[in-house]
């Protein structure tokens, strides 16, 4: 199967901000990461290529876990004007 290219935007919660920030900024490689409003609470925008964007959002939110468990991910993978809805890994609607 081909790699699709897919916009991310995620908002990411998390009790080590110190540890997940260096994994967010290598994922996000040329996108951005910004702190959110809250204490360990990051905004992501960023490119990103893979087969699916419930496969890229599962190797994300892996990544993220293993710096740490409690991460929490809430993010929206768009394509071609078609937008998919993750929550964790739950996938929570397309529009």
């Amino acid at each position: 199967m081909p790699n699709l290219r897919f916009v991310l935007r995620a908002r990411v919660n998390t009790d080590a901000p110190g540890a997940v920030r260096p994994v967010l900024e290598r994922l996000a490689f040329g996108g951005t990461v910004r702190s959110g409003e809250g204490a360990g609470e990051f905004r992501v925008e960023a490119e990103m290529e893979g087969p699916s964007a419930r496969e890229l959002n599962r190797s994300f939110l892996s990544e993220l876990r293993r710096a740490e468990r409690r991460t929490r991910l809430r993010a929206e993978w768009s394509r071609k004007g078609v937008t998919e809805r993750f929550f964790d890994y739950v996938p929570k609607g397309k529009s």
